[in-house]
């Protein structure tokens, strides 16, 4: 039985008149919200194109990642994905399992574990190379749009991360 999606929200209505101090708890003005609800939709859409090379979202961004870098200490991988320890190691381990990575302790320092793409790995990146076009097409953006889109959303990435470590 396959899960019916939730239809998408309807778009934020105007805010009513009346204190604008009040108009910023209403919950469509939310960009949280929205940023929600898109990372959701972005996932449902992701999980169907994938489904094709056998990999999740989180898999996926790793072989990107490893496609991109080639080797890389697991530490450095998590940096690059904003994912900590606990969440990548069993990813990591599945795709081990798969045949997609190898995962062994560094030369130059045994207390780092590092990742590269196994051949069959590689060889997947070939496959791979539709999906950014597909999920470009599910947006209905042209590409400068979708490139616009990411460098805003890296912008306001950067300023989060900055207010996080000033406390906000």
């Amino acid at each position: 039985m396959t899960a019916t999606p939730t239809p998408p929200p309807a778009p934020p209505a105007a805010p009513p008149q009346g204190d604008p101090a009040d108009n910023w708890l209403r919950l469509d003005q939310q960009i949280c919200l929205s940023l929600n609800a898109a990372v959701r939709a972005f996932n449902g859409v992701y999980r169907v194109i994938l489904k094709d090379l056998g990999l999740t979202y989180p898999q996926y961004l790793v072989m990107l990642a490893l496609w991109e870098h080639g080797t890389l200490p697991v530490k450095r991988l998590g940096e690059l994905l904003r994912l900590d320890s606990g969440t990548l190691s069993p990813l990591l381990k599945r795709l081990e399992t798969a045949g997609l990575v190898r995962r062994e302790r560094s030369a130059r320092d045994e207390r780092s574990v590092e990742v590269r793409p196994t051949e069959e790995g590689a060889e997947m990146r070939q496959r791979a190379l539709a999906v950014p076009r597909r999920i470009a097409a599910a947006t209905g953006f042209e590409l400068d749009e979708v490139r616009d889109l990411s460098d805003r959303l890296h912008r306001l990435t950067t300023a989060l991360d900055r207010a996080a470590a000033n406390g906000a």
